[in-house]
């Protein structure tokens, strides 16, 4: 098969989209070719098999102007670009896939429909655009990690679950079978009001005053802008006015592809986002063997038997506090016993060599 991917990003050092560059990676493996369209581009490491082409915006971060700073005309040359490359290389692919972003389905769907190329998309999250709403017309596949993931009606819609490396993220030691003197906890994802790290400061709070044993919480992410600074800050002055500094550290993005060496360092992952779909830093963190706590409503399809346990109310802190000091005091074989079958469920519904296979088995049967 040959495949079009169309996608954000592609950087092996990206904190946020650092995942999409093993995609393609594991879709090389099963594609006979791929030509992969970006964005941006940064640093990449593919097989040969596959071609990245990029719509430029890493080249506007070092060589802005007047006119490529506004909004508009930067979009319109993106488009450009975009329906350039797939003009160009059409001969090259017979399927696309695009990652997220309904609105390049849009601009390329007519295109694609009229060549006879099956066109699907990737989408999860409970946003309803109008973006969204055109592209489901002109696609013949929409795939999605849960059911929640996407909501329109539709049957369209395949669910797939994510896309883990369990290779990359896997169980590396078993730190829990060791006494704990400092309970070690750690969150990823960008630094933004919708992951609503408030909650998470005032649960650390509590139980630092409810717990004899001693908590760390570590808290790495980008930032997208002058608003997501300032939350950033003030997420900060909090900390101090709390007298949490020395126990709650803010540490920075870091990069997909040095993430599950982060997340070997700790005892606990802890999710408090919002987007209704299957937020990919819970799987991985899963993968590598770490208890895990979310509140959002999308692990209610992936965590069975656990979600009692490990999910808690949008914005409880106290809930939050409470599930916390409960996965304290496992024992060290509980908690060893809790990481192994929670990486067995990454590994069943969501490892990436299989999430690729359906994709392409997908595409394929509909080509039948």
């Amino acid at each position: 098969m040959r495949l079009l991917v169309i996608t954000q990003k592609i950087d092996l050092d990206d904190a946020v989209l650092g995942f999409t560059h093993g995609w393609l990676d594991e879709f090389a493996r099963q594609a006979e070719s791929i030509v992969a369209i970006c964005l941006e581009k940064g640093r990449v490491n593919l097989p040969k098999n596959v071609t990245v082409l990029s719509l430029g915006k890493e080249k506007e971060k070092n060589h802005e102007s007047r006119i490529t700073n506004q909004g508009v005309i930067k979009k319109i040359k993106y488009s450009w670009h975009l329906l350039r490359y797939i003009v160009t290389f059409r001969n090259e692919y017979d399927s696309v896939f695009v990652h997220m972003n309904p609105e390049y389905v849009v601009l390329g769907g007519i295109f694609w429909k009229w060549w006879g190329k099956t066109v699907t998309l990737w989408y999860a999250h409970k946003s309803i655009t109008w973006y969204l709403r055109l592209a489901h017309l002109l696609t013949n596949i929409i795939f999605t990690s849960t059911a929640s993931g996407f909501r329109l009606p539709s049957v369209k819609v395949k669910v797939i679950g994510q896309g883990i490396d369990v290779s990359k993220f896997q169980i590396t030691n078993h730190k829990s079978q060791k006494k704990i003197d400092v309970f070690r906890i750690v969150t990823v994802g960008r630094i933004t009001p919708a992951k609503d790290y408030d909650t998470l400061i005032e649960a650390i709070e509590i139980v630092g005053k409810n717990s004899d044993l001693k908590i760390h919480m570590d808290i790495f992410g980008p930032t997208a802008g002058a608003s997501d600074e300032a939350y950033l800050n003030r997420l900060k002055e909090k900390v101090a006015q709390k007298a949490l500094a020395g126990v709650i550290a803010f540490r920075g993005p870091v990069a997909n592809n040095e993430l599950p060496e982060v997340l070997a360092g700790y005892d606990l992952f802890v999710n408090m986002g919002q987007t209704g779909s299957l937020d990919k830093a819970v799987p991985e963190a899963m993968a590598v063997g770490l208890p895990v706590l979310t509140c959002n409503e999308a692990f209610k399809e992936v965590l069975g038997p656990f979600r009692g346990d490990l999910m808690y109310g949008k914005g409880d802190s106290k809930l939050l506090a409470g599930k916390i000091k409960k996965i304290t005091e496992l024992s060290a074989d509980d908690r060893r016993m809790l990481g192994e079958e929670l990486r067995a469920i990454v590994v069943r519904d969501h490892s990436l060599r299989s999430f690729v296979s359906k994709i392409l088995f997908a595409i394929k049967f509909s080509k039948s």
